[in-house]
């Protein structure tokens, strides 16, 4: 998606400013961005940042939504010991929650089993002081999200940092990230209004972008339609059910858009997300 795109070009290009924000160090260091592909099973994180000189890793996670398959807290466990055997160094992992939202789930910090018990930190954006992510240039496309009792002003303080960026490029490319990120506490039209400038389609993560709101766009239109026929189907749908369905890929929405014409109540729906996603 969009978003998860944004946020690990932002990690990449600008580890520093991360590095700075949620892993405060006494003295610069070289920063190196690790390969996310994890030994064993291919699996990838969203972001790995390796602080060479005090042997440390910093892993960003980034999330829309509260909701993922397998659940968040074990995929934090099992990053970390895939991480640690890899690389045998400490591991300081952080789940960044873009969206605001009240599911008990942005606010679970640890991974609890019989006999385990894992824990990492847990950052909700929207409770975010703004000042320090409007003071770095890497970090400002997130103070969009921050704390604020004017959302409005907030928004029109980061365009205005983000115009006095000299250097062309960069001011393309967080401008281009700042317009995603946005969209997920702003309206279009808003956001068009304070950040008009051509200089965005210089930006290297532009096309991404482009490429990546085309296919949101068929995977929000095959979802419309599925929500809609399943409403009429077994009718009213539960949040957390339809957060499955929203990270449904467009043909597992085809499929289920076939098989729904069999569902009678909604117990048939949650077999159905409970076999295509086990």
């Amino acid at each position: 998606m969009a978003y998860d795109n944004t946020c690990k070009y932002l990690a990449e290009k600008f580890p520093d400013a991360f590095v700075q924000w949620l892993l405060p160090l006494e003295q610069p260091t070289t920063i190196q961005v690790l390969k996310t592909e994890l030994i064993q099973e291919p699996i990838r994180a969203d972001s790995l940042t390796f602080l060479q000189a005090d042997n440390q890793i910093l892993h960003l996670e980034f999330q829309t939504l509260s909701y993922s398959n397998p659940p968040l807290p074990f995929r934090m466990l099992d990053y970390y010991v895939r991480l640690k055997r890899q690389y045998s160094c400490s591991v300081n992992q952080v789940v960044l929650f873009l969206q605001q939202t009240t599911s008990e789930q942005a606010f679970v910090s640890e991974y609890t089993d019989t006999n385990t018990q894992h824990c990492y930190r847990v950052i909700r954006l929207w409770e975010q002081d703004p000042n320090l992510l409007l003071s770095v240039p890497g970090l400002l496309p997130f103070a969009t999200l921050s704390q604020t009792n004017s959302p409005r002003t907030l928004l029109e303080q980061v365009a205005n940092r983000i115009a006095t960026i000299e250097e062309p490029n960069q001011q393309a490319d967080l401008l281009a990230c700042t317009q995603v990120l946005a969209g997920l506490r702003f309206e279009k039209n808003l956001i068009r209004q304070l950040f008009r400038s051509e200089t965005m389609r210089e930006s290297v993560i532009y096309q991404e972008i482009r490429e990546d709101g085309l296919l949101e766009g068929r995977q929000r239109e095959a979802m419309l339609f599925v929500t809609r026929q399943l409403t009429r189907r077994v009718g009213a749908i539960a949040p957390i059910i339809q957060e499955q369905i929203q990270t449904l890929s467009v043909e597992e929405l085809e499929n289920l858009g076939e098989a729904l014409l069999d569902f009678s109540e909604v117990t048939d729906l949650e077999n159905w997300l409970n076999q295509s996603q086990p």
